[in-house]
């Protein structure tokens, strides 16, 4: 089960990052932004070892224009998000933030450019879609799915599945048996220990 969420972290690091989401129909923002995270990586000016924090400093913008952080939240914490506070849900949004984008800079940096293809659009409601791409490497073809949201004209992502695994899902099922065991507190203590860490 380790070494298949570590497969699928890795995996998953080469998109985390790879949309700022732009207003339109939502297949095509994906595709016409994917492109311009893949030219960051490729971008021969910032190959150098020096180059590396400009890079992860870019990423971060983007990182930032990705996600719906509230909506990501919500859906990782469901029922939980009510225990917790008006500044626990601030603080949590934040930390959590900053481990998902501490967890997966460094994997993101070593994309070897591997080839990804969209191919379909679901909409599950007006301001919902599903939209289904793959990584195209050496020996397969990795299933990437992004269910994103249409908030203030934009849609920006909530989930991240990778080979039927959600990132909400692989989430929310850590926090709640924190949880079950805790209080909110409990969970953002680990949380800060963990962006203090890494």
């Amino acid at each position: 089960m380790k070494k298949q969420l570590a497969g699928l972290l890795t995996i998953l690091a080469v998109l985390i990052f790879s949309f700022p989401v732009c207003a339109g129909i939502p297949l095509d923002s994906v595709k016409k932004c994917v492109n311009e995270v893949i030219d960051l990586l490729g971008n021969p000016k910032l190959k150098a070892e020096s180059a590396k924090e400009i890079k992860k400093e870019k990423l971060r913008v983007l990182y930032k224009q990705m996600f719906d952080e509230i909506e990501f939240s919500k859906r990782t914490l469901t029922r939980n998000w009510n225990i917790f506070s008006p500044a626990q849900r601030t603080e949590f949004v934040n930390l959590f933030e900053q481990v998902l984008e501490k967890s997966y800079a460094d994997k993101l940096l070593s994309y070897t450019n591997e080839k990804v293809e969209f191919y379909k659009e679901d909409m599950l409601s007006e301001k919902q879609a599903e939209i289904r791409s793959k990584i195209i490497t050496s020996s397969k073809e990795v299933p990437i799915f992004y269910r994103v949201i249409l908030k203030d004209g934009k849609w920006k992502v909530y989930d991240v599945v990778v080979e039927n695994v959600s990132l909400v899902q692989n989430y929310r099922t850590q926090f709640n048996d924190i949880l079950a065991n805790g209080d909110p507190e409990k969970l953002l203590e680990i949380l800060r220990k963990k962006v203090k860490a890494q």
